[in-house]
């Protein structure tokens, strides 16, 4: 009876092992497939990284060996400078190097990527070069010859020693300090020698790119729980605020707000707002419910929200763009400056489309960019202006606008509404200038809240 059974078992067991044996056998093979995709990923970003700073390095040095006074060419060689280190960084980004520190030199290439756009873009007719940035230009030149220098010189070891970057990824996964990879020590030897280069002048323009909001910036006193707590019932139209939970966020630093919770009946998870310590100004407010129907159309809506701004103390607003969605109404508006529309100064505000409730407002821009300004007088007319339109765009309104451009400038505009290729678009064309600053594409829907 046995051995009959085991005549019977062992060609099903034999099967069973070999079918096993190539199931495991499959299996590594898949494994090892994916990780020598890996790791080609990973050597061809780190070998392209290495190409493109030292291209970057030759690009700098042929921009300099230009006479600044050669503004197509030095234009030419600004946006390459530009081109090239945006491809490095996003190398970096493929690299498995986010357990590193490799901060100063990802912060370095950022900031090469901005000066060298802000140059570029500019008319260097009427703002050469300066000799600051000249020498800016200089000191990128030599840094970036060491950059080069050093990614070489990992390049060597890599390719002598044949390391793998799948090592690295799994001696920073361990997080066991010293690591003990020559990829991670010359990476993290360049990183330092990055950190100790002495102080690059990046101008003003752009290191206002990099400037952080923080309440510092704000006017006003330092706020107590208390004081927060009688703006919040003064926002809400309440005597007080019995039931309110505030807590500080940031103690200590230029971050400090106070965020402040109201159980209230009917929300998702009651009221919440964030105000800024110093000042005490509103940041945003929000107390989100679900609305199932739809009462109020798009106009009605616009009104509510003008009301509710007029009446917290955001007045003289003008409705920008609109948007909806699950019968809540999300709408902007901006401040006036004069006879120009701040766009600066924005708020956004949801209205509840079936009874007209304001469930939310964010104000952080406003907050932020709320100040006295003098804004200069066009010496561009509206005529010139627009002749920089296209000759098929169907003018439907011009007003004055005040925008931040893509580089960071507070400029004054005209701002042109209206019809071409079968969309709608607001256009702004310098008031200075004559030069076209930005296009905004303009929703259906959106059309009747800008008018």
């Amino acid at each position: 009876m046995y051995k009959r059974l085991s005549i019977v078992m062992f060609p099903i067991l034999l099967v069973a092992l070999i079918g096993t044996g190539i199931w495991g056998y499959m299996e590594h093979q898949e494994k090892n497939s994916v990780l020598i995709k890996a790791e080609n990923q990973y050597q061809r970003a780190f070998h392209d990284l290495t190409f493109h700073v030292d291209k970057l390095h030759t690009e700098l040095g042929n921009t300099l060996a230009v006479n600044s006074t050669s503004q197509e060419a030095y234009k030419k060689g600004l946006i390459n400078v530009w081109r090239i280190t945006n491809e490095a960084q996003n190398e970096i980004s493929q690299l498995p190097l986010t357990l590193l520190p490799f901060n100063e030199t990802e912060q370095f290439l950022a900031n090469i990527s901005k000066f060298a756009y802000r140059a570029a873009v500019r008319d260097l007719s009427k703002q050469p070069f300066t000799e600051a940035e000249m020498k800016t230009m200089k000191s990128l030149y030599e840094h970036s010859k060491q950059i080069s220098d050093d990614l070489r010189q990992v390049q060597s070891t890599v390719v002598e020693q044949n390391l793998r970057w799948m090592d690295v990824e799994l001696a920073l996964a361990t997080k066991s300090e010293p690591y003990d990879n020559d990829i991670i020590d010359g990476f993290a030897t360049l990183d330092k020698k990055v950190s100790e280069y002495a102080e690059v002048n990046w101008s003003p323009s752009v290191m206002s790119m990099f400037e952080k909001r923080d309440v510092s910036m704000l006017s006003g006193n330092e706020m107590t729980v208390d004081d927060i707590k009688q703006r919040a019932a003064q926002f809400l139209g309440v005597q007080s605020l019995d039931t309110a939970q505030i807590v500080e966020n940031g103690v200590g630093t230029e971050y400090a707000s106070y965020s402040v919770y109201i159980p209230k009946e009917g929300t998702l998870d009651g009221a919440h707002m964030d105000f800024a310590k110093k000042g005490g100004q509103l940041l945003w407010y929000n107390a989100t419910r679900d609305v199932q129907t739809r009462a109020l159309d798009l106009r009605q809506a616009r009104d509510v929200a003008a009301q509710f701004l007029d009446e917290h103390g955001y007045t003289g607003m003008t409705a920008v763009s609109y948007d909806d969605y699950a019968n809540v109404a999300n709408l902007t508006f901006a401040s006036r400056e004069g006879d120009a529309i701040n766009y600066l100064e924005k708020v956004a505000v949801k209205v509840a489309l079936d009874n007209g409730e304001v469930t939310g407002l964010e104000a952080t821009d406003y907050v932020f960019n709320n100040k006295e300004r003098q804004l200069p007088a066009p010496t561009v007319t509206v005529e010139d202006a627009k002749k920089t339109l296209n000759p098929e765009f169907k003018l439907d309104s011009v007003s004055q606008a005040l925008i931040r451009n893509e580089i960071d400038e507070e400029v004054l505009c005209y701002q042109f509404m209206g019809r071409v290729n079968g969309g709608y678009y607001r256009i702004f064309i310098n008031a200075a200038t004559g030069t076209e600053e930005k296009i905004d594409y303009i929703q259906a829907d959106e059309v009747q809240v800008a008018q």
